[in-house]
């Protein structure tokens, strides 16, 4: 039997991609996460740690969008400057986004607001739980990972997103001929993602 204990222990001893940084926000930031918080973030039930999803949460994406459409996630847009355009672009798409940072978010709620982009909605955790716990099988029809942290150091590799792991859960929840775009600005990073997408089946 595990306990709360344990679990809580197995939660905190995954090795993750990011490293939290301060929640403190400017006071417009502030201004733009308790006026567009509503709209646009998902909230999701929670284990022991801020980032991540308890496994048993069920999110009705149609509900949350208000629409059935294609579905479109980003493993970690940031402040958004790439995501804000590219789903204005992509009106008639559902952009789901999954970021760890609120002063992130916050940029990002501001920038919604102001530009009245009504597909996105972002959920405040580790998009790894998000893939596994949110989105069933076959759901995706592209996944977006733009820059993710390089972690420059041998050492420190081991925290890259991109593993085999991540591979096999991204096949599994991108729906047949669904698209997996990835950049990066590390060319040793570039190497190591095509050598692991190229040795995977």
């Amino acid at each position: 039997m595990t306990t709360g204990t344990d679990r809580g222990e197995q939660v905190r001893s995954e090795v993750v991609s990011f490293v939290r940084r301060s929640t403190r926000m400017r006071s417009n930031q502030r201004r733009a996460w308790d006026r567009y918080h509503p709209e646009f973030v998902i909230e999701v039930p929670r284990l022991e740690t801020s980032t991540s999803i308890d496994p048993s949460a069920r999110i009705d994406l149609a509900e949350a969008f208000g629409r059935e459409a294609p579905l479109i996630v980003e493993i970690g847009p940031g402040t958004g400057e790439s995501l804000i355009p590219m789903a204005r672009a992509r009106a008639g798409d559902n952009v789901l986004a999954f970021e760890v940072y609120q002063p992130a978010i916050a940029r990002i709620l501001g920038a919604l607001g102001r530009e009245r982009i009504a597909n996105v909605r972002l959920i405040e955790a580790d998009a790894v739980a998000g893939l596994r716990h949110v989105l069933g099988a076959d759901s995706v029809d592209e996944l977006w990972t733009f820059f993710p942290d390089p972690w420059p150091k041998a050492r420190h590799h081991k925290r890259r997103l991109l593993s085999p792991n991540l591979i096999d859960l991204a096949v599994s929840r991108l729906k047949p001929g669904g698209r997996w775009r990835l950049a990066t600005d590390w060319e040793d990073y570039a190497c190591q993602m095509r050598d692991l997408l190229d040795d995977h089946p």
